[in-house]
């Protein structure tokens, strides 16, 4: 085997050692990525998961229920940490090989730190991706589910929204009162009901504008309320009262309806019935005048902001120079980062309101790329010589 067979073997041997790093490194930051997205995805859920517990307390929703929605909250919760983690992973990244003097090896080698920082826009653009297929599809599409699993799911129980001494308004056209309870007997009970909701107790529910029920003592059965010594006044839309007395009264709650909003919201709905909102194909309930300026700040989360991670990558590749002075040392290298995360989500929420904010907004990834790529390439030649 001559010389120049032996160099071409190296050279071979030398880039797929290269490229074989290349991919360790990438899986590593994705591994970092993933950890840290999923580590504050449960702490987020779990937060929010005791205010969830208002379907079951307030609203009698099922456990199944109070579950299936918590869990679909996730697809919600964990797009909003795809920023954040992304830097925190890709710091952890550089810090991690250069205590270990990894880098030294590679730069010793022949590699130039150019090569990383487009290894990490890379990694950048995957997150990108990744943020998309939630944002874009899988977050409206979860959301919107557990918004329909809530309208369509019925109260379980109506024992669990009483609460002693406290009025509870849970069930539309319903206010409910009691003074006592003990497992699932109450005492001193007043229910005001200007809904229709209890029929068949008054002479005429045509005639009827509300219904208050006052009892000594009741019994509660899942959806079905007994009641013991009280009176039924009926407030007429004549102006007349009617007062009735009864020593047992059994009321049947089965078609009450919960007070939970069950229309989606903005951030429930597909990103194709929000883009069509600017078109005339958008549904006239969905896309009128004073909810546009809700729609746009929506849409620019979906779709710009992740335009900013390869921004906040950029930034973090000048921890790999040396010997640079103030501006460019770690700690306001990491302060340049956390003001662009805090300018993306500060600024996100007025982008519908003002128009100047709104075209910053959606400019500034491309100039603040056009502006620190170039910059990082002069500033990696110059640190060589």
């Amino acid at each position: 085997m001559n010389l120049y067979d032996e160099c071409i073997i190296y050279i071979q041997n030398t880039t797929m050692l290269q490229n074989k790093i290349y991919h360790n490194y990438f899986f590593e930051i994705f591994k970092t990525f993933f950890t840290i997205i999923l580590g504050l995805s449960l702490i987020a859920l779990t937060v929010r998961a005791v205010n969830f517990l208002d379907l079951i307390v307030e609203n009698g929703y099922s456990l199944t229920t109070y579950f299936k929605y918590s869990i679909l909250n996730i697809f919600g919760i964990a797009p909003k940490f795809f920023p954040i983690a992304f830097l925190i992973s890709i710091v952890i990244f550089i810090f991690k090989h250069e205590n270990n003097r990894e880098f030294v090896i590679l730069w010793t080698t022949g590699v130039k730190k150019i090569v990383i920082v487009n290894l990490l826009l890379l990694s950048s653009v995957v997150a990108i991706l990744l943020y998309l297929i939630f944002s874009v599809y899988l977050t409206p599409m979860a959301l919107n589910k557990s918004r329909q699993m809530i309208s369509q799911s019925q109260f379980n129980s109506f024992l669990p929204t009483i609460r002693q001494q406290q009025f509870n308004d849970s069930f539309k056209g319903l206010t409910f009162f009691v003074e006592e309870k003990v497992n699932n007997e109450v005492k001193n009970i007043f229910l005001h009901d200007n809904g229709n909701n209890l029929k068949n107790i008054s002479s005429s529910d045509l005639d009827l504008n509300s219904t208050t029920i006052i009892a000594e003592k009741g019994i509660v059965e899942s959806k079905s309320l007994f009641l013991i010594n009280g009176e039924i006044i009926s407030n007429k839309k004549s102006k007349k009262i009617e007062v009735i007395k009864f020593e047992q009264l059994n009321i049947n709650l089965q078609d009450l309806s919960t007070t939970v909003i069950k229309k989606p919201k903005l951030q429930e709905t597909s990103t194709i019935k929000l883009l069509n909102c600017f078109t005339k194909s958008g549904d006239p309930d969905l896309c009128k005048k004073e909810t546009s300026k809700e729609i746009i700040p929506v849409l620019v989360r979906r779709l710009v902001l992740p335009a900013y991670m390869p921004v906040l990558c950029l930034i973090c590749s000048f921890l790999l120079l040396k010997n640079q002075n103030l501006f460019f040392q770690k700690i306001p290298i990491l302060i340049y980062s956390f003001i662009i995360l805090i300018f993306i989500e500060l600024i996100i929420k007025y982008t519908g309101t003002n128009n100047f904010l709104k075209l910053f907004y959606l400019l500034s990834p491309l100039i603040l790329l056009g502006f620190t790529y170039p910059l990082l390439h002069y500033k990696f030649s110059k640190n060589t010589k």
